[in-house]
């Protein structure tokens, strides 16, 4: 263990939705970054505690402890949660303090998953609400919780995504919230798409229905307004104009934001730009590339057959644990099986590990110039004796997708289902990892495969283009239209392909680059240390109203 930088620690809050560092607590980046940078920090002498809702199950997990009753305000009532201090799941984990706040408002049950669940996928008429209105209560319940002293003596209060950024509004407008003022605050935007937007009156999940103490009348300051639907407030735009220091993921991102988005051909500030600008120009915005573990013990490089047999296994494991059979579990169950019986196994396996939404996908839906999708073309580039094996779960209509690409071509294999043992097992045997995203603010897939010698073709955007050097430890294309993306991705891989062929000995530096890259959480914390916690707050800084005014408010 290395010897603590600092004589006067740094006492440090993060407050998110997610956290890997205990079990059952992660569906995404977040919950990897909360797992990783405490860690990281306490080498430079932080102490770090991190707080997330219950869920309504992560407080009854093994070894939590409840340490004490919090009442707080919320919707127009007195309330009271209750804070635990719950066990880390690794020893790397456990040099941070980990608790949960419980109360009714944050048990989330989907009868569909038959599970516990951290998000909840509310209809389109009403977006973000019942989220909305649970971080809401989270933050006020923080907030009190702070106020007590339940964490011990603050020096930093940093907040990840939209889910706590309301903490900043309490801090500034609730007198309740006093104990907050002292505290240096840090913003980390994971992702721009995801704003939490909701009314600011008239609805129960809206401003003026959490906070009904705080009263504005109709001069909501627009320093809390969304800048396209000004009736309503916007989380994240309130996390960049009142936090001290704001953060990106990767210094790439932090540039792409500052630019207006241009859907489908660039995603940018997605309508927050000008506040991003306002960042720039204060000084406050900083881009800091995430790390990845190099600790971990990890699954042996397999050969394809080897690598077939785990699969299925796993797959049988999983669809076991179902109550039906899907139509993408039966069609990548008899894919499987025909792959095994097959005297011939495929010479060359390309992979993916993603959630299955837009932002990552899109270029696999959508067209060509020539009509073909982004997936036919990557299939017609793998060719006969390749497979393209493509692992996630997410939204419904690209699971279908997927699943009828899947029954039509024998060279994809896709599977509906999300196993931390089969994404191993594919992040070391696997010769090809493909990650399309149409944005990236950091991305860890990519990480994940070069760490195992995997080299990856991406889309150069955000942290892909931070962490794969085309030509070097991997392959990337770009586009200046959907389609142009779509083509120059399907070249890009007939390239690589081909050059995997033609000179084996330059392949196999690719892949020993891909192996040596290292993106250390050790230095993204020196980073954090320097530019977020350590750096004093900008002076006479401009009032919003001024901003404000230049937007056209």
């Amino acid at each position: 263990m290395k010897k603590p930088l600092l004589n006067n620690p740094l006492n440090i809050l993060m407050a998110a939705a997610e956290n890997d560092g205990i079990a059952h607590c992660k569906v995404g980046g977040i919950g990897d970054v909360i797992r990783d940078a405490p860690a990281a920090l306490a080498e430079q002498g932080c102490k770090t505690s991190i707080v997330t809702p219950s869920c309504g199950f992560l407080h009854k997990s093994d070894g939590a402890e409840p340490v004490a009753s919090v009442r707080f305000s919320f919707a127009g009532r007195s309330d009271q949660a209750m804070l635990y201090r719950v066990r880390p799941r690794t020893a790397a984990a456990g040099r941070s303090t980990h608790y949960v706040i419980d109360h009714p408002h944050f048990l989330q049950y989907s009868a569909e998953k038959k599970q516990f669940t951290i998000y909840c996928d509310d209809p389109r008429e009403g977006p973000f609400a019942t989220d909305a209105a649970k971080f809401a209560c989270f933050c006020a319940a923080v907030a009190a919780a702070i106020k007590d002293n339940l964490f011990g003596p603050l020096d930093i209060l940093h907040l990840h995504d939209w889910h706590a950024a309301l903490l900043l509004f309490l801090r500034k407008y609730d007198p309740d919230c006093a104990a907050l003022k002292p505290l240096r605050t840090v913003y980390t935007i994971h992702n721009l798409a995801l704003q939490g937007i909701r009314p600011l009156r008239g609805d129960r999940s809206s401003l003026e229905s959490w906070y009904p103490q705080i009263r504005f009348g109709s001069d909501v300051p627009g320093e809390l307004r969304d800048p396209r639907w000004t009736d309503c407030i916007n989380p994240v735009a309130v996390g960049i104009r009142l936090a001290d220091v704001v953060h990106t993921v990767s210094p790439s991102y932090a540039e792409e934001i500052l630019r207006p988005s241009r859907p489908p051909e660039f995603f940018g500030g997605e309508g927050l730009e000008q506040d991003l600008r306002q960042a720039k120009r204060e000084g406050r915005l900083h881009g800091i590339l995430n790390g990845c573990d190099y600790s971990e013990v990890r699954p042996a490089k397999t050969g394809i057959k080897e690598l077939l047999t785990l699969i299925r296994a796993e797959t049988a494991r999983q669809t076991a644990r179902k109550t039906a059979l899907s139509f993408a579990d039966l069609t990548a169950l008899q894919t499987l099986e025909k792959l095994e019986n097959a005297r011939k196994k495929p010479s060359l396996i390309v992979t993916s590990i993603s959630r299955l939404v837009d932002q990552k996908l899109l270029l696999l839906k959508t067209p060509g110039s020539d009509g073909r999708t982004g997936l036919e073309k990557i299939l017609q580039e793998t060719g006969p004796k390749g497979l393209y094996i493509l692992i996630g779960v997410g939204d419904r209509d690209i699971e279908a997708f997927f699943a009828e690409a899947a029954a039509a071509h024998s060279n994809f294999l896709f599977l509906n289902s999300f196993s931390d043992q089969s994404a191993e097992h594919l992040h070391a045997s696997g010769n090809l990892f493909l990650m399309p995203s149409s944005f990236e603010p950091c991305g860890i897939g990519q990480m994940l495969a070069m760490r195992e010698g995997q080299p990856c073709l991406v889309h150069c955007t955000g942290g892909l283009r931070d962490t794969v050097q085309p030509g070097i430890n991997g392959f990337s294309f770009e586009g200046t239209s959907i389609h142009d993306q779509i083509d120059r991705m399907a070249a890009a891989l007939r390239e690589a392909l081909a050059l995997r062929a033609a000179e084996p000995e330059k392949w196999k530096a690719v892949c020993t680059a891909a192996a040596e890259a290292r993106f250390l959480w050790s230095d993204s914390a020196k980073q954090y240390m320097n530019k977020l916690y350590k750096t004093p707050a900008p002076k006479n800084r401009p009032k919003f109203a001024t901003t404000a005014n230049k937007m056209g408010y």
